[in-house]
């Protein structure tokens, strides 16, 4: 099967993802500057939940742009990814509206465990069905960032328990980490067409 379907789902359903979290930004019920600050913990909720949301429409677009086909193990998996990350937004509300409680950070701690699994589970099925010497199998044969990311999210879970705000920072680390633009894709694809 082609991608272009499957691109153009996965990117419609994150817009709307983006868009949902956006409207949980409401106008404080005053016109001083003190009014704006019980939506801190709600702006940065969103800055987080925008960029990690960016950060995984980013990946993913570079790795279908690797791959030439899908199979149906493979839409699938891309169903799964785009479930969790449309629990974003929940997870989201919760965290900032709680100002960081405990439950609501563990709660988004497990959902951006359960996006690293399922983002882990389509790069697997992606790089299954372009073979063991495609582009994307040698850029991503070595994904550091992605294991490192789900052991920090589940120790983050762990220190969610005794402070929850030291755990939000350790998510907020982890998009870091991301933040730094990977070129593997990039380079190995270019390499390719470079041979041809």
């Amino acid at each position: 099967m082609k991608k272009g379907r499957l691109e153009a789902f996965s990117d419609g359903v994150i817009a709307i993802i983006i868009t949902i979290m956006v409207l949980e930004l409401h106008v404080p019920h005053g016109e001083g500057l003190r009014d704006l600050g019980p939506l801190i913990p709600v702006a940065l909720s969103y800055v987080l939940s925008f960029v990690l949301v960016g950060i995984y429409w980013n990946n993913h677009h570079h790795m279908l742009y690797a791959c030439t086909r899908v199979n149906g193990a493979i839409l699938w998996a891309n169903l799964n990814l785009l479930f969790w990350l449309s629990l974003m937004p929940f997870g989201t509300a919760w965290m900032g509206e709680s100002h960081f409680a405990k439950w609501p950070v563990v709660l988004y701690g497990g959902i951006l465990i359960m996006n690293g699994i399922a983002y882990t589970i389509l790069c697997n099925l992606l790089v299954k069905e372009a073979g063991p010497n495609s582009p994307l199998a040698l850029a991503l044969s070595r994904d550091w960032k992605g294991m490192t990311s789900i052991a920090i999210y589940a120790a983050a879970i762990a220190v969610a328990f005794l402070n929850p705000l030291l755990a939000f920072g350790m998510y907020v680390g982890v998009a870091m980490l991301w933040l730094i633009p990977d070129r593997r894709i990039e380079r190995n694809v270019a390499r390719e067409d470079g041979a041809e």
